[in-house]
């Protein structure tokens, strides 16, 4: 009897250690798995080359990004360990796979549009579409990005108010405020009047803004004169360029406008018309 007990208390103690092995595995495994994670989601993290707000800002949602990656990451970790231990424990985990790949399934068909949104944001981000402060364009809709996160985008519009889009929505955005932003001038000329004469008054106000200290920080090329831009029975319309820092080409174009007036009234040139046409964002000024 005594030889029976024995057998069946080293059979029992084998069975525990052999439990204990495995587990003792899977927690490693586990634990070897969020190291590796931590490594992976870190390589999202941008680091500011600068002490601007932009690159600081940059740095700030990659940040945020490699966080929630890993945080998600993680909890699915440690989810397949607990289904991997619990039959050490004489647990079935069947009916619990079962009943959370319904589950699943469930809270995927239900949550499509939000799974696509923080898809969406995650693109944003990796991609550095825009950034918070920056000023973008969507659809009819330009404003001030206020507020960015995985799920959604907050915009400040031109009359104040916050719009809320979601990040799947935003499929074709323009960002205004990335390397330059560009102005049109178009000046109305009387036909009667030499174009020649006009064309280097052009150039005398363009030359002044230019060479104005106060206002070179502000321009990235130009302004010049572009030319005649289109004939009428009654003129000409003549054109000029000018790119400038992201977003200040109003304020530039208006003070361009200004210096052709007071040229044109210097130099006793009939002013027909002066408006500001077209403006947009770019690249780079090689494009």
């Amino acid at each position: 009897m005594n030889t029976t007990m024995s057998q069946q208390f080293l059979s029992w103690a084998e069975f525990k250690v052999a439990n204990a092995l495995h587990l003792a595995g899977v927690v490693l495994v586990a634990l070897l798995l969020n190291r590796l994670l931590r490594l992976t989601t870190n390589l999202i993290i941008k680091p500011a080359g600068s002490a601007a707000r932009s690159a600081q800002l940059r740095e700030q949602q990659t940040r945020t990004l490699a966080a929630v990656a890993y945080s998600t990451g993680s909890k699915l970790v440690w989810a397949a360990a607990l289904l991997m231990a619990l039959p050490e424990f004489g647990i079935n985990v069947t009916p619990v796979a079962a009943i959370a790949g319904l589950a699943s399934l469930a809270l995927g068909f239900g949550a499509q549009n939000t799974v696509r949104d923080i898809i969406s944001g995650f693109t944003i981000v990796m991609e550095d579409q825009f950034i918070v402060g920056d000023t973008i364009q969507f659809g009819t809709i330009v404003g001030r990005v206020e507020h960015l996160t995985l799920r959604r985008t907050v915009l400040r519009d031109l009359s104040g108010g916050l719009v809320t889009i979601s990040n799947g929505e935003l499929r074709v955005v323009c960002n205004l405020n990335r390397d330059w932003s560009q102005a049109f001038v178009d000046v109305g000329l009387a036909a009667e009047y030499p174009i020649e004469k006009a064309l280097a008054a052009f150039e005398t106000a363009a030359g002044g803004l230019r060479a104005d200290p106060v206002w070179a920080p502000a321009l990235v090329d130009g302004p010049r004169v572009l030319g005649v831009q289109s004939y009428e029975r009654t003129g000409c319309t003549v054109r000029l360029q000018v790119r400038t820092a992201p977003m200040r080409q109003d304020e530039v174009a208006r003070e361009l406008r200004r210096r052709i007036q007071m040229e044109f009234q210097k130099q006793s040139i009939p002013l027909v018309d002066v408006q500001r046409v077209e403006w947009k964002a770019g690249a780079g000024p090689g494009d």
